[in-house]
């Protein structure tokens, strides 16, 4: 008991506070979703007023969903599910050679998240992608490109490698 009344362990707990406010709490208050919503009190937003989430929606620990600061929005459909630590940007820098990538103007594109998706622990989904209807996407991997309805996805980058309707795989391209 008395570490927590020393100076240094008050100021820590005041940071995680203030974070927990500028991370959670605040773009909470600003993001538009439906009934039945399940988020850790461990994920964290940014820009939430260009978040929108269905209902059902299920955000698991430590999740990220970082929106555009001008114009890149996330949506996520009914029932969607994202395990833990998934990280979702609506937003990315350019990569011009000779200007330092934090002076790079950045590229905002909307993600699309379908109804019924499911991402797996670690996915990362980058800006401009949409996940169909009824998609699985393994852990740890990483959407570049979107993703058709109903398939299962793994890798990095994440590639179609099953349907959940059972049919082959060789059906389901076109």
């Amino acid at each position: 008991m008395l570490d927590l009344l020393r100076p240094t362990s008050i100021l820590h707990l005041v940071k995680v506070a203030r974070f927990h406010v500028y991370s959670h709490a605040l773009p909470r208050r600003d993001l538009t979703a439906g009934p039945g919503l399940r988020m850790s009190p461990t994920a964290s937003l940014r820009n939430g007023s260009r978040i929108a989430l269905g209902r059902d929606v299920h955000i698991g620990e430590r999740c990220c969903l970082w929106a555009g600061d001008a114009s890149g929005r996330i949506t996520l459909g009914d029932n969607a599910l994202l395990g833990p630590e998934v990280f979702i940007t609506a937003s990315n820098y350019g990569t011009r050679p000779g200007t330092p990538i934090m002076d790079q103007p950045r590229i905002e594109e909307d993600v699309v998240i379908g109804a019924d998706v499911w991402l797996g622990a670690r996915v990362t989904v980058v800006a401009g992608v949409t996940i169909g209807d009824g998609s699985i996407v393994g852990a740890g991997a990483v959407v570049t490109r979107s993703l058709p309805a109903g398939c299962i996805a793994v890798g990095i980058p994440a590639r179609v490698v099953a349907w959940r309707d059972g049919r082959p795989l060789e059906e389901g391209r076109s």
